[in-house]
């Protein structure tokens, strides 16, 4: 499956459940019922997932905790918040660099329509083996 058809599918189940909540709920309810419908679509995801860092040469492990990794390759960030804000990007772009993964999904349920409260973000790590190689010049 292509990430362009996951991160799709995710946005859909989010939609599906702002459409049936909608918003002003805490946000753990929310990683809940995006759960259910994750696993309706037949999606593969780990909920709260562990990331460590390495500060120097010592490993601090579980420093954070994903609210979700969709089949291994969408980080999914839930948020419930009056507005994102810069923070809230600096977070997502700084667990994609910890956990090597390249795509993640901000979504704040705390909005009227749902798709003012989701940002995509790719993030273009060196040494992906994922990462297209470009000829040189």
């Amino acid at each position: 499956m292509k990430s362009d058809d996951i991160t799709y599918r995710i946005i859909a189940a989010a939609i599906t459940v702002h459409r049936r909540l909608g918003p002003g709920l805490l946000e753990s309810a929310y990683e809940a019922c995006m759960v259910s419908e994750l696993a309706q679509r037949g999606l593969h995801f780990e909920r709260q997932r562990p990331v460590s860092l390495v500060y120097g040469a010592t490993p601090i492990e579980c420093v954070y905790r994903l609210d979700l990794v969709v089949e291994d390759l969408v980080i999914v960030e839930l948020k419930s918040v009056a507005r994102l804000d810069p923070v809230h990007t600096a977070q997502i772009l700084t667990y994609l660099r910890l956990s090597g993964l390249h795509i993640g999904l901000l979504i704040n349920f705390n909005v009227p329509l749902l798709k003012d409260g989701i940002r995509r973000f790719v993030l273009d790590l060196p040494n992906d083996p994922r990462r297209p190689r470009r000829p040189r010049r």
